[in-house]
Parts: C-alpha cells; sequence; structure tokens
C-alpha cells in the first residue's frame, strides 16, 4: 500500500472502517476478532423481547420453539469462526442463551444457569463451537463438505509403524506466528478438537451417530 492511499485511510474514517471490517455470508469479521458479528448477534436480544411479549400467551413447549427459531438459530449460524474467541467476547454469547433460558423457565436472574442447561440439554456456548467444528470436520473426511475445506485436513501419518494411522487422527500444522488469529483457523482447530475426541467418535461411520455421540460427549464433559 502506497503512502498516498494510507494518508487517505488516515483521514477518511469511512474507508478505515471498511477495511476493518467486512461480511461475508452474514457474518461480520472486524479486524480478525470476530468482535462484529458477534455484536450483529446481539440482535438475539430484539427477539427475545418480542417473544417476551407474548410469553403469557404461550406454554413451555411452543416458548422453547420460538427460542430456537429466533435465537438459538443465530447463534449456531456460522459459529464455527468463533473458535478461540477471547472469553469476553463468548461471555456475550453466552448471556443471550441464558437470557433465552430464563425466558423459557420464567426463572428468575438470580437463578444458576447450570441446571437449567442440562435440563434442556442445551450445550453452552463453547461446547456449540466445538461441536460445529467437529461436524465440519467429520463431513470433511466423509466427503460431505467442498474440497476447500476437505484441503485444509491431513492425515496424520507417523514416521514409524505405530498405531496411529489406525486412530483417525490428523496431523497438526506448525505453530502460527499469530497466535491469536493463526491458531483460530480451521485448519488448526479442527485438528485440535478432533483428536481429542475418543476412538469411538472418530469412527463412527453413520453422520446421525456421530452427532449423538458428539453431542453425548461434549454434553458429559461439560455437566458431569
Amino acid at each position: 500500500m502506497d503512502g498516498a492511499l494510507v494518508e487517505i485511510i488516515r483521514f477518511i474514517p469511512t474507508a478505515r472502517k471498511s477495511l476493518a471490517a467486512h461480511s461475508k455470508l452474514g457474518v461480520v469479521t472486524d479486524a480478525l476478532d470476530m468482535s462484529g458479528h458477534v455484536k450483529l448477534v446481539r440482535a438475539a436480544f430484539f427477539a427475545l423481547h418480542r417473544i417476551g411479549s407474548l410469553r403469557k400467551y404461550l406454554d413451555t413447549t411452543s416458548t422453547e420453539r420460538l427460542v430456537h427459531a429466533s435465537v438459538s438459530s443465530r447463534l449456531d449460524y456460522c459459529n464455527s469462526s468463533w473458535y478461540g474467541l477471547p472469553a469476553k467476547e463468548i461471555q456475550k454469547l453466552q448471556r443471550i442463551q441464558n437470557s433465552a433460558a430464563r425466558m423459557v423457565t420464567r426463572c428468575s436472574k438470580l437463578s444458576h444457569m447450570t441446571p437449567i442447561l442440562q435440563h434442556f440439554h442445551w450445550l453452552p456456548i463453547r461446547e456449540r463451537i466445538n461441536y460445529k467444528v467437529a461436524l465440519l470436520t467429520y463431513k470433511a473426511l466423509h466427503d460431505m463438505a467442498p474440497m476447500y475445506i476437505a484441503d485444509l485436513l491431513a492425515q496424520y501419518q507417523p514416521s514409524r509403524s505405530l498405531r496411529s494411522p489406525t486412530q483417525c487422527l490428523l496431523r497438526r500444522p506448525p505453530p502460527s506466528r499469530t497466535t491469536h488469529y493463526g491458531d483460530r483457523s480451521f485448519a488448526a482447530s479442527a485438528p485440535s478438537i478432533w483428536n481429542d475426541l475418543p476412538m469411538s467418535i472418530r469412527s463412527k461411520t453413520s453422520l446421525d451417530y456421530f452427532k449423538i455421540a458428539l453431542k453425548t460427549h461434549l454434553f458429559v464433559n461439560c455437566f458431569c
């Protein structure tokens, strides 16, 4: 970038903003920290407010369905891109899910959320992110994902004859110099999450059985 363009961007805030934030498929990236997309998802609070205005006319089942359609769908959309976000950004998203759970149960703001999430079998935000990354990894390894995703993964090949080739492990890329960004990429996050799964889950041949086993594994690790 030449000096003239730098000076233009420096003195025109709109130009600098256009380079800092980008939107693709509804996902807003802001200097690679995804804070822009987190702010976008806060629109879920507006959806909760609208559901709240009807809550007295709805039973618990109907309220839960509305929450899934209007709030959970926002939290799950492209959430694999949130892997490795700072805890403060994850907490913003977790507050949305907590508010949704309170809406369904009509519990007070002082109620402890863990038993409520456990009752509804709702994975917390961080586990939902790991679930999505693991699911994309499974699809990529079984020809259910686009090639540009599958090409980011490589089977682990040990230098000596070991049991590892039969363990369905992925090769971890070299450590990134950009700790906060490179390690959040799918090429880095997928092997990290996938290799930590039990062999009994990694070896599933059915997508439906894999989803069930994966959610159960994450649920048990989180709540039990």
